[in-house]
């Protein structure tokens, strides 16, 4: 059985524990509210982006073959996993690791044509965070680069780099697809693991309201569809990297709050049994003392 001494000194680790998962959480918080401002500013560029790949497609931009767009046979599948870089984050990146590992399995046995054992199954791995860089080496993945403390600002450097590791081990037919694993931000509560493909590039479909203006292209269509290409793989993975930092952070503010609670009622608890405890000795004590005196 516990003493008192042991039940107080836990009391206390417990309340050092609590006050540690507060100051988390308020830092958390803080930062949430930025990243997430810095989420919905970026959105509206992606989507401007994205109608005017496919604006340009429907006025020829696909007259001409775009290596960015090569279909082939699925043989090998690299994925950009964008995972926290630090922890503290709950179920977030073992969520996000799952899901890239999932799109590995499914991806190759598509491939493989039912000649597929899932024991050997691997992938070519952009691993972008520190969660998703110890994933790829505990399980055995090919790595083709590691970016790890991009910060809460990645810039657009980080970006162009991933994106080139990514597009040359595409276009030198080291893999036949690229997706790209994320976690997208949908409420402070609610992160979603997605994954997209990212190469080859397939060009966005025309809303259903359609287009309604004209434009006259200079210069053409063709040239301009091109030199975009490159410009809409960067902005998938910057606008992943944005989604991935506010999850992180929303997660961790969830996390050190329950963590918190649950330190704060497990406090109360303790300092209930110390209290009985306590009590329970000062009684023994009581009656030991009138058994000596009545002696």
């Amino acid at each position: 059985m516990a003493t008192l001494r042991d039940i107080k000194r836990r009391i206390r680790s417990v309340k050092n524990t609590a006050q540690i998962t507060r100051a988390v959480q308020l830092v958390a918080s803080s930062k949430m509210r930025r990243a997430q401002d810095r989420v919905l500013a970026a959105r509206p560029y992606a989507e401007q982006l994205q109608r005017l790949l496919s604006r340009l497609a429907t006025a020829g931009g696909l007259d001409e073959p775009q290596p960015l767009m090569e279909e082939r046979p699925l043989r090998n599948l690299g994925v950009v996993l964008i995972s926290p870089d630090r922890g503290l984050s709950g179920a977030l990146p073992s969520n996000l690791n799952r899901h890239a590992a999932q799109a590995v399995l499914e991806a190759l046995r598509a491939g493989h044509n039912g000649s597929f054992n899932p024991q050997a199954a691997q992938g070519y791995f952009v691993a972008v965070g520190r969660k998703g860089r110890d994933f790829a080496v505990r399980t055995g993945q090919h790595l083709l680069g590691e970016f790890t403390q991009y910060g809460d600002r990645p810039d657009i450097g980080l970006v162009r780099a991933i994106a080139r590791v990514a597009t040359d081990a595409y276009l030198n037919t080291e893999v036949d697809r690229v997706d790209l694993v994320y976690a997208k931000f949908v409420s402070t509560v609610s992160q979603q693991p997605v994954k997209v493909q990212l190469l080859p590039v397939q060009p966005p479909t025309q809303t259903e309201e359609g287009f309604t203006e004209e434009y006259i292209y200079e210069p053409d269509p063709t040239t301009l569809f091109a030199a975009l290409l490159p410009r809409y793989v960067e902005t998938l993975i910057y606008q992943a990297l944005l989604e991935t930092i506010a999850s992180q952070y929303s997660a961790q503010m969830v996390a050190m709050k329950n963590a918190t609670d649950n330190a704060t009622e497990l406090a109360g608890d303790l300092t209930l049994t110390y209290n009985k405890a306590r009590q329970q000795a000062i009684t023994t004590q009581i009656l030991e003392v009138i058994a000596g005196a009545s002696q």
